[in-house]
């Protein structure tokens, strides 16, 4: 059986643009299933692999959300602001070390422990990012700062304590329409993180 790297070859990349990330077209040949090799052109950006981290607390039964702008999303349908769990790039950090600083970065809260629950590619068709999900339980003297971001970056974000129950009604409203969240949110559903253990 041949490895999942010998299914491809013939690899050439063009880059068209660094600005921000890189984006670059790769023309190749991919072995189909039915032995036959075919031609295939495909454009990939990458901007490195990332984290995202849903806060709860299972005393208040909350969670801390952000709301903040993103163009993109304002490009396609013209609001903009975006309710997500804290997330960003890893930075040459490991996602440990870096979802801990972005949490405090972003929420104003320092986590000591957190706990990976997941990886996942987001948008596998056109992006190399790889996310790591982690969930972490917070109190009010995890509390360093108002949190908010790096004014620098360009972040204005506004941070959210929500009663998990109204998070979870946003996904079903569409309040809350970003992928990373709503696995994360659906996560803490799915294992029961605020029933009592008996």
């Amino acid at each position: 059986m041949l490895l999942e790297s010998q299914k491809v070859r013939n690899v050439h990349e063009t880059l068209l643009s660094d600005n921000w990330y890189t984006l670059k077209k790769y023309r190749f040949e991919l072995l189909r299933r039915d032995g036959n090799w075919q031609q295939q052109e495909r454009e990939a950006y990458d901007r490195g692999n990332g984290a995202a981290i849903l806060l709860y607390n299972k005393d208040k039964k909350t969670v801390v959300l952000t709301r903040q702008f993103r163009f993109p999303v304002y490009l396609n349908d013209r609001h903009g602001m975006l309710i997500e769990a804290a997330a960003g790039l890893l930075d040459n950090l490991s996602p440990q070390e870096r979802i801990k600083a972005e949490a405090q970065e972003e929420t104003g809260f320092r986590v000591s422990h957190v706990e990976k629950v997941f990886e996942a590619y987001m948008s596998p068709g056109s992006v190399t990012e790889k996310l790591y999900f982690f969930i972490a339980e917070y109190s009010e003297r995890d509390r360093s700062s108002n949190g908010g971001g790096v004014a620098e970056e360009g972040e204005d974000i506004e941070v959210l304590e929500w009663p998990f129950a109204r998070a979870l009604e946003a996904i079903r409203t569409g309040e809350i329409e970003d992928g990373k969240t709503i696995m994360l949110l659906q996560h803490l559903a799915l294992n029961a993180i605020f029933e009592e253990k008996l």
